[in-house]
């Protein structure tokens, strides 16, 4: 398969790159002609495979540890990626807890509250906060998508925090988007359901939650991440040089949001 190479000669980071969605769009990125910083917090093995798997396509990858719950850590690796590629053109903030050990919003309980709202909206933030402005101070100026979600379209009965915590990823876009306009674009991603190795081993998914969405989406397809991995890029490509604090779905209809 060819790609597009929207991104020869850029440097891409992405959060959360040991595992799954994370992992896909770095690949992706590297078979753009990227060069590739690896983020991860616990994920070492998979920071490392992913990065193998970039150098595979011929690109330099830097393998970086950090969580994103704190600001200093978000400075050190920051720090580091610059140090190491001389720049940043694009960073993608993947990060994201789903709360995906809760069943029903019954079992919700402070520490999840508290968990997922530090690291879906305060990290996500303070990322796009350190990268922004580092960005503003290059000649290129750069690009932030972070990962969003299509909960915030019909909310989650399962795990409220999770929903307020994406529909907060959209607020701090756009501020960011105002602020840091127009040297740095900020916008959000937000793929529908994907089967990713978390997904197709869930129980409920592999007895029939999984027919029932493909179902329910005009579709009729749930896509593995490096299917829209691409997609979740090109926000950050000159294809999309005029979006900013923009949202973007990927879920094959199954939403239909807008006007």
């Amino acid at each position: 398969m060819t790609f597009p190479q929207r991104f020869t000669g850029k440097t891409v980071l992405v959060t959360g790159a040991g595992t799954g969605f994370g992992a896909e769009v770095a690949v992706r990125a590297a078979q753009e002609g990227a060069d590739v910083a690896v983020h991860y917090r616990s994920s070492a093995d998979g920071a490392r495979l992913t990065a193998a798997r970039v150098e595979a396509e011929g690109r330099k990858a830097f393998v970086v540890q950090a969580d994103i719950t704190d600001w200093a850590q978000i400075k050190r690796m920051a720090d580091a990626v610059w140090d190491f590629f001389g720049r940043l053109d694009v960073a993608i903030n993947n990060v994201g807890d789903m709360a995906s050990e809760q069943m029903s919003w019954r079992d919700i309980s402070e520490e999840s509250i508290d968990h997922t709202l530090a690291v879906d909206i305060k990290g996500t933030l303070m990322c796009t906060h350190e990268f922004g402005s580092r960005m503003l101070e290059q000649d290129s100026g750069g690009s932030i998508v972070n990962i969003g979600s299509t909960v915030i379209v019909r909310g989650s009965a399962r795990a409220p925090q999770y929903a307020a915590a994406k529909y907060g990823i959209v607020g701090l876009t756009k501020s960011y988007a105002h602020a840091f306009a127009p040297k740095v674009r900020v916008n959000v991603f937000a793929p529908g359901f994907m089967e990713t190795e978390r997904m197709l081993n869930r129980e409920d998914y592999k007895n029939g939650r999984g027919d029932k969405l493909r179902e329910m989406t005009p579709m009729h397809h749930i896509p593995k991440p490096e299917e829209v991995a691409g997609t979740a890029l090109f926000l950050a490509s000159q294809d999309a040089g005029h979006i900013t604090g923009g949202y973007l779905v990927a879920d094959g209809g199954y939403n239909m949001i807008g006007a």
